[in-house]
């Protein structure tokens, strides 16, 4: 049949030519709709039942495609003539999906099938909820939310008509309230917003609709982004718990029902999820998406989150990794409901391999790993082997009594993308951390992860895009050992631009010296973001910001970098730092002794504190505060130019400037007056007394190309793409009041940037790392 042909067809059932033609390009409708076609006669169907025929096509499911012409039946003799009615019987075939033959009498009854609903009963109904917000119409007119009654409305009476409903809501106001006044039919006037402390700038703004565009694809699935992940994880269309049978692809068989109704009394109909990461290296930003979605997803919906390692690879695992992923799990605000290993069901994975062997579900394959690696591998000359063989030969790769290589287990499953039959274990000749010398199998991730899920009850098993071509396989295992089965759900995973977050191309990194270690705050791993002074807080601002979506794309890190700073603004008292000591004497310095200054930790909320600073005679500026020669454009401090101190309520002007035998300035010697009685400055700098003396870490992004890792753009490879001098060290002067601040804590070194306390610091020596850095700054 030609598109033309099938566009015909469409026009039939009541579509117009535009709508039929966008039908066309979904291949999905398309082909259930013309199924449908070939149950009806397009020519005695009742009026709009052609509409309801493709209602049904872009509603039904494939676990109830079995039953397509058992509704299209229903919808040709009139008896399902609404899309209400159909969506009820759609709802009733999948919530009794297991049963073999549909009951009549239940299925009529669900879908209203003979119910007469009077334009009287509609009439009774709409007066008696009109009199519930009678007061309320009275006082808001018709600026009052109709919608309101029709839905209450609509629950006493399940089959009404909606245009018969809305018309009657219609009519009751307009007799209660009369016709439309000019004040009714005036535009609605924008109430004004007040500006709060956590209102994010212009800019940062500006980079969140940035965010959120990148976010965005062309896909129905995807979800823009919110202001918390609470509020993200409420948008996610997931189903239920309990009706797993809902979602789109999940297998139905006879077991369903049953597993599904022990599952629910198991779990008391809570949401389960779980975060299963490799112990193998230190989690990165990516991980963050994944850790807020899995933990975040179960807050949301009053459920419970597992903290499982994935550790079935036992050449790979340390102690510090495992310690690493709780931390930062941790740090990011979550509590795991338990912590549980893959290692823990051990024991029950093996008895289900052995029950698989014996089904002629799986079997012992002699092919080497670099014979079945790609898309097209010779298929497996032992697919076929006796039953009985393949268990001797498990057992023997159980005892040790095969050497590593030499025989993995298989299952007999094709994938989506075409790799036919997965490994399910390999022999590893090495202790597990957990487990001891117990085993020398050890299972896949293709072989466990389904499993575990199931063992845990798990309701949702979220995980990124690239584990869609795993989902037959997760479906095909649990349904094969007959157990219960949880539904998988991909999102997009979150890359960065300009890092690596491979495990082995960091260890390299650290191995050439290019970075200290896994938590150097120019890599993008989550100790490093902590490290170098990004709040959790604001990491997980991003991500809600980021939505959630199945697109594999990466972000710039400037979007990461605007929602530190928004958090931050709010968050970090300020403080009086200078990279650069210049020495100032004042001269004419106006008290005998040291004065202390009041400096609010937030100059435009001063009601939130303030710290005390000391102001003597001896202060220290920014060496690039003072120019010898006057620049135009240049507003501060030059032997022809004056400048304020900030907070000091005093205007500095040069007397005399001191150099060293080169040339280099040393000193100044500078006169002071009150900004009561002086000419206004041009600009107020920073500055600091009886300072102490601190370190500061200035990072600078490592590589130069947004991909660094694409040969394309990199010929050399990663490490040639790495930046010199990433990294500058400095021994700076900070006012005392920062002298008892703890590991973590951030400030906002005025005009200079974010700055957090390194774990590097003593109780001699403090050490601040940059978290961002402010705009340019302007000498104001």
């Amino acid at each position: 049949m030609t598109p033309e042909e099938i566009v015909e067809r469409f026009k039939f059932l009541g579509l117009n030519e535009q709508k039929a033609k966008e039908t066309l390009k979904n291949a999905n409708v398309t082909k259930v709709l013309l199924a449908a076609l070939d149950e009806v006669q397009l020519q005695s169907l009742p009026l709009g039942a052609g509409i309801l025929i493709y209602h049904l096509a872009t509603k039904i499911k494939p676990q109830t495609m079995s039953k397509l012409n058992f509704i299209c039946q229903y919808i040709a003799s009139g008896k399902l003539d609404s899309t209400l009615r159909v969506d009820a019987a759609l709802d009733y075939l999948l919530g009794n999906i297991n049963e073999a033959n549909v009951n009549i009498e239940e299925f009529e009854k669900a879908c209203g099938v003979g119910v007469i609903v009077t334009p009287e009963q509609v009439e009774q109904a709409v007066e008696k909820h009109m009199v519930k917000y009678k007061q309320e119409l009275l006082e808001k007119r018709y600026r009052f939310n109709s919608g309101i009654i029709m839905q209450a409305v609509r629950a006493d009476l399940t089959w009404a008509d909606g245009k018969a409903i809305k018309s009657e809501v219609d009519v009751q106001i307009f007799d209660l309230l009369g016709p439309k006044t000019e004040a009714d039919l005036a535009p609605v006037p924008k109430a004004k917003k007040e500006a709060k402390a956590g209102d994010t700038t212009k800019k940062s703004k500006k980079e969140e609709t940035k965010v959120s565009k990148q976010a965005n694809v062309e896909s129905s699935e995807d979800i823009g982004g919110a202001t918390s992940i609470s509020e993200l994880m409420k948008k996610l269309p997931f189903h239920a718990p309990g009706e797993n049978y809902k979602s789109d692809g999940y297998v139905v068989t006879p077991d369903t029902k049953r597993l599904l109704e022990e599952h629910l009394k198991i779990t008391g109909g809570k949401v389960r999820t779980r975060f299963p990461p490799e112990p193998n290296g230190i989690l990165h930003i990516g991980h963050a998406k994944a850790i807020n979605i899995n933990f975040g997803y179960a807050a949301a919906h009053d459920g419970v989150c597992f903290l499982r390692y994935d550790d079935t690879n036992p050449e790979k695992e340390e102690e510090k990794f495992f310690i690493g992923i709780k931390d930062m799990v941790e740090w990011l605000g979550y509590k795991p409901y338990k912590i549980t290993h893959s290692s823990d069901y051990f024991d029950q994975l093996y008895e289900w391999a052995i029950q698989l062997i014996k089904k002629d579900l799986a079997y012992v394959c002699h092919q080497k790993s670099e014979d079945i690696k790609g898309f097209n591998p010779p298929p497996s000359p032992w697919r076929n082997r006796p039953v009985e063989e393949s268990l001797q030969l498990f057992e023997d790769m159980k005892n040790g009594k095969i050497d590593e290589g030499d025989a993995t287990l298989r299952m007999k499953i094709t994938l989506e993308e075409g790799k036919q039959d997965p490994v399910a274990y390999r022999i590893r000749f090495k202790p597990h951390h957990r487990t001891g010398n117990k085993w020398c199998i050890y299972p896949t991730y293709d072989y466990t992860h389904c499993l575990c899920d199931s063992i845990e009850h798990i309701t949702h098993s979220l995980c990124t895009k690239e584990f869609q071509s795993r989902r037959s396989s997760y479906y095909w295992l649990c349904n094969a050992l007959g157990i219960y089965c949880p539904v998988q759900w991909e999102y997009g995973r979150l890359n960065v631009n300009y890092t690596v977050v491979s495990k082995r191309k960091i260890a390299k990194l650290i191995e050439e010296g290019i970075v200290n270690d896994w938590d150097d705050p120019r890599l993008y791993t989550l100790s490093a973001l902590r490290r170098g002074g990004v709040p959790a807080a604001a990491v997980n601002a991003f991500c809600a910001a980021l939505g959630v979506t199945g697109a594999l794309g990466a972000v710039d890190p400037a979007l990461l970098h605007a929602a530190v700073r928004d958090h931050l603004n709010v968050t970090a008292p300020r403080a009086m730092v200078v990279l650069e000591p210049l020495k100032i004497r004042i001269v004419n310095f106006p008290s005998e002794q040291p004065i202390s200054i009041q400096v609010p930790d937030f100059p435009s909320e001063p009601e939130r504190g303030s710290h005390s600073v000391t102001f003597d005679k001896v202060i220290y500026i920014e060496a690039t505060d003072f120019k010898e020669e006057m620049e135009k454009g240049y507003r501060r401090l030059t032997p022809t130019q004056s400048v304020g101190l900030r907070h000091a309520g005093y205007v500095i002007k040069v007397s005399k400037v001191i150099k060293d035998p080169s040339g280099k300035v040393l000193e100044l010697e500078c006169t002071a007056e009150s900004t009561d009685s002086s000419e206004k400055p041009k600009a107020f700098i920073h500055w600091v007394s009886e300072p102490i003396s601190i370190e500061v870490r200035l990072y600078e992004p490592l590589f130069k190309h947004k991909n660094p890792e694409d040969p394309n753009e990199v010929p050399g490879g990663f490490l040639s793409d790495c930046r010199d001098d990433t990294l500058k060290v400095m021994e700076a002067y900070a006012d005392s009041s920062i002298k008892g601040a703890k590991v973590y804590d951030k400030f906002q070194f005025e005009r200079i940037g974010f700055f957090s306390v390194d774990p590097d610091s003593s109780q001699t020596h403090m050490v601040f790392n940059r978290t961002v850095s402010l705009k340019e700054d302007t000498g104001k």
